[in-house]
């Protein structure tokens, strides 16, 4: 292993390219990937040899549908995939305690490294802005390829405040805290304008939508975006009110995400 700390910046060092995923990871129906992606990220992706995934078996699975209409540069068996320990997906790799310097010793040798998550992009509500920081600590340049953002797509679509939004991850599962962090955002809502954004795991879509429901008030905004690039998509958009008396309902077998605002 090289002697990290010592480094200096060098034309040989590989690029770090963030690579999205396609949306539809756990679903039934699977996206083209000339839909949602555009060639130049699959043929950069084809081309890398060296990766640092959230989970190598959905990778791989990623990896498979690239080979179909890009080839790639070696067999699957023979590409390199480390995995980001599991304990920073629940705590999160945005605050500094894990060092992941040593998961890009591969671009220090002048290899490009790719850095995928599951679904979306990387580092972007799901972990590796642990490894973006430390190929900017090296100087190994940076480079983020064009893919779906599911939070965008979101908020696009959702007819809230573009201009002023806030991503605050997943919502408490307990009743009694779920109600009161409901509440809180949604005040900050009303009180700054600032559209409040969450997800769900796809499983307790029904019951976060029940409790929303219950909780806001009657003219807040909820808005709702599930299965995203999908031919099945849906979104809807309403005050609470008008919600309470619409025959909308949310799979629980579909990544979601949900906005409130005014």
């Amino acid at each position: 292993m090289k002697d990290l700390s010592r480094l200096t910046p060098s034309a040989a060092t590989g690029t770090l390219y963030l690579v999205p995923a396609p949306l539809d990871f756990g679903c039934d129906e699977q996206s083209p990937l000339n839909e949602v992606l555009p060639d130049g990220t699959l043929r950069i992706a084809a081309a890398l040899q060296y990766w640092v995934c959230e989970n190598a078996k959905s990778t791989r699975a990623y990896l498979k549908r690239i080979h179909e209409t890009h080839p790639l540069c070696l067999p699957l068996q023979s590409l390199s995939l480390q995995e980001l320990p599991h304990a920073i997906h629940k705590k999160g790799d945005h605050v500094g305690h894990f060092d992941a310097r040593p998961l890009l010793s591969p671009a220090l040798d002048g290899n490009n490294i790719g850095l995928v998550s599951e679904a979306g992009m990387p580092a972007i509500a799901d972990p590796g802005s642990s490894v973006v920081r430390a190929a900017h600590e090296l100087a190994i340049r940076v480079v983020p390829l064009v893919g779906p953002v599911s939070l965008l797509l979101a908020m696009a679509v959702s007819g809230l405040n573009g201009q002023n939004f806030a991503f605050v991850g997943y919502i408490p599962h307990t009743p009694a805290e779920r109600t009161q962090r409901i509440r809180e955002l949604e005040s900050l809502a009303l009180k700054t304008g600032q559209t409040q954004m969450f997800i769900e795991t796809p499983y307790r879509n029904a019951a976060l939508l029940q409790a929303l429901l219950q909780t806001l008030q009657h003219n807040t905004r909820l808005a709702t975006a599930s299965g995203l690039t999908m031919s099945t998509m849906t979104a809807h958009s309403d005050v609470v009110k008008t919600w309470k008396h619409k025959p909308w309902t949310l799979q629980n077998t579909v990544p979601t995400v949900f906005a409130i605002g005014r």
